[in-house]
């Protein structure tokens, strides 16, 4: 194989230590990365002429253009910062989960007197449990549903004194066992949150056992209610525990791991055993497998997946060996606290049967979702179909762009910028604006603001990517095929204003959807179209308004909280608009500096312990 001699100089300055190794394609963008115990041998093996032999390799090393490197101290720092690379740059070929970031976790807060549960998408180091993570909002909120007729605790704001006069209603349907006013101290209530914990780690007998004796020993004095409580909640333990399968003698935790894969798609699937019995199941999608060995394919998830996971089990049983694994274990026990991970492949008897049924299950998983994929792109296909039909355009509006515009009585005006690829949602190209220009409340001016900065930030991403190493701005460097105003005639005689400004009147078509009756108005056209009620083009137009309204509002919204905390700071002695500034980057809002301590507060440049103190009592 010839090496271009750009890269030929790039290889003879690669160490021969351990670390990272990033590779780059023409623009820039980061395109693999991977870790090696020895650098250059590493680096230096993609150009050799064996490598050819693997497709995947053949077309990185094709559109390489340029590698850097970190080195570090030792091979597991390695594995580390090659998965934080990895969460950070997505790259191509990489095998990833995908949307990792997304995935909900429930959460405990523990170090809270009386600890309530949420849902959240972020770990933080704050003293909380957490557990999961699940692959959907939708699984987490069945799961609590659950608990909660278990375990029935708080979902108020209430500060808890036990000396409230009433409970609210969630008391008397049995969805809260009501510290409010003081049917149960905090001891007992933690007590219960902490045994909620156990159940989501599957450890159901001594939780069970404990009711049992709880409830013999309220039967004995009589408080037949309590007791009554209790057996409600152990017959809604025994519901969920019936379901759970005894795969196991052994009774340690184990996660069993799987996969079935297609040309495109690969599909994991995840077994929880905890203490012998089958708990629960969950499965996650990988992107850039399509060309990975299944080796690659089953580690690169082992990797990512335990970076998130809240519970690592004593066994890890995998479907096939993997290169890393003595490092990766040694990465586990690290993060298991020192206790022993073990990665296994069975070759027989009960645990071969569990990779068999979880690969089996894989199968089913993957074929329902693409059978669900492909309903979905038939519906968005027809959509769009019926859309570019009654707009009579010449191609699909495969790109639609749609504006909002949100403010209360001209203050905090925000404007909104949602783009739909395909008939779906593309979240990473949304933009948000706040209005700079205009005073008052004039939303059509307010439009011709928003429009005008998007099209002017097209100019410049068209005119920056075409330079050496640049990368263009899928938000504003693409042009829509369809641009949607929310509003009527008025809207959209300020966007065609803007189009024409811009000389792209041949190359965008532009109308407005008044809400009144869902009506679409086109320009030089005195009638509006009307969508066929229950058309699947006039579901995906009013849902790209909706989604438009929704981001527009959300940005309003937070700008008024910010403008509120403004004028509350602007009212304290010694607060001006660099310390308001400097206040607002570190804490957010004025819950942030009132659950901050005076310390905090001082440590925030340009505060000293007096005005520390002041913002803290003004607050």
């Amino acid at each position: 194989m010839e090496i271009p001699s750009g890269i030929s100089a790039i290889l003879k300055g690669i160490p021969k230590k351990p670390g990272c190794y990033l590779m780059k394609d023409e623009t820039g963008s980061v395109i693999y990365v991977g870790k090696a115990l020895n650098l250059r041998s590493r680096v230096r093996s993609y150009f050799h002429a064996s490598s050819s032999q693997n497709r995947k390799t053949v077309e990185l090393v094709r559109r390489v253009s340029d590698i850097d490197f970190i080195v570090v101290n030792s091979e597991l720092e390695a594995l580390i910062l090659e998965m934080n690379l990895i969460k950070r740059h997505r790259p191509k070929y990489n095998v990833r989960l995908k949307d990792d970031k997304r995935y909900p976790y429930i959460k405990v807060h523990w170090n809270d007197p009386f600890p309530k549960i949420t849902v959240t998408r972020r770990l933080t180091n704050d003293g909380s449990r957490n557990f999961g993570p699940y692959t959907s909002v939708w699984a987490v909120h069945q799961t609590l549903d659950v608990l909660r007729k278990i375990f029935p605790y708080l979902t108020c704001d209430r500060v808890i004194t036990g000396e409230d006069t009433r409970a609210c209603l969630y008391k008397d349907i049995k969805l809260c066992v009501a510290p409010c006013i003081g049917l149960v101290d905090q001891e007992s209530y933690r007590a219960m949150i902490n045994d909620l914990c156990r159940f989501l780690e599957g450890k159901t007998d001594p939780i069970i056992a404990r009711m049992q004796e709880k409830m013999a020993q309220a039967s004995n004095v009589l408080d037949f209610e309590r007791a009554a409580l209790i057996r409600d909640q152990l017959a809604a333990i025994e519901r969920v525990v019936q379901g759970q399968r005894v795969v196991s003698q052994d009774k340690v935790d184990s996660d069993v791991i799987a996969f079935a894969r297609d040309d495109e798609n690969a599909c994991v699937q995840v077994f929880f055993i905890r203490a012998g019995k089958l708990i629960g199941r969950d499965y996650f999608l990988l992107e850039g497998s399509a060309q990975a060995e299944d080796r690659e394919l089953v580690e690169a998830f082992v990797k990512q997946y335990y970076t998130e996971a809240t519970h690592i089990p004593q066994h890890v049983l995998l479907p096939t060996e993997i290169e890393e694994a003595r490092i990766i274990e040694e990465w586990l026990n690290q993060r298991r606290d020192g206790k022993k991970v073990h990665l296994q492949v069975p070759r027989r008897g009960p645990k071969k049967a569990l990779i068999k049924l979880a690969t089996e299950n894989a199968m089913e998983t993957l074929a329902g979702l693409r059978a669900r994929w492909e309903a979905d792109r038939s519906q968005h296909v027809e959509a769009l179909g019926e859309l570019q039909k009654a707009l009579h355009m010449k191609d699909p509006p495969n790109r639609i762009e749609c504006y909002d515009i949100s403010n209360l009585q001209g203050t905090a005006a925000a404007g909104s910028m949602v783009v739909f690829e395909q008939g779906v949602p593309s979240k990473s190209n949304y933009r948000k604006f706040t209005i700079k220009t205009v005073q008052g409340q004039d939303d059509f001016a307010s439009m011709e603001e928003v429009l005008d900065r998007r099209f002017r930030r097209w100019k410049v991403a068209t005119d920056e990517s075409r330079k050496p190493g640049s990368k263009l701005d899928r938000g504003f460097g693409l042009l829509p095929n369809l641009l949607i105003v929310d509003g009527g005639k008025g809207q959209l005689g300020r966007a065609i204003r803007v189009v024409e400004k811009y000389a792209l009147e041949e190359k965008i078509m532009v109308v407005a959807l008044a809400k009144r009756h869902e009506e679409l108005f086109l320009p030089d056209k005195s009638d509006p179209i009307i969508l066929t009620a229950r058309s699947k083009a006039l579901f995906l137009v009013q849902r790209i308004r909706d989604e438009a309204h929704r981001f527009a509002l959300r940005h309003h919204q937070t700008r008024r909280r910010r403008k509120g905390l403004a004028s509350k700071l602007d009212a304290i002695s010694g607060i001006g608009p660099a310390r308001r500034k400097a206040l607002l980057s570190v804490f957010g809002d004025v819950n942030g500096i009132r659950a901050a301590d005076v310390g905090e507060v001082e440590a925030v440049p340009g505060i000293n312990r007096t005005l520390a103190e002041r913002v803290k009592a003004e607050l």
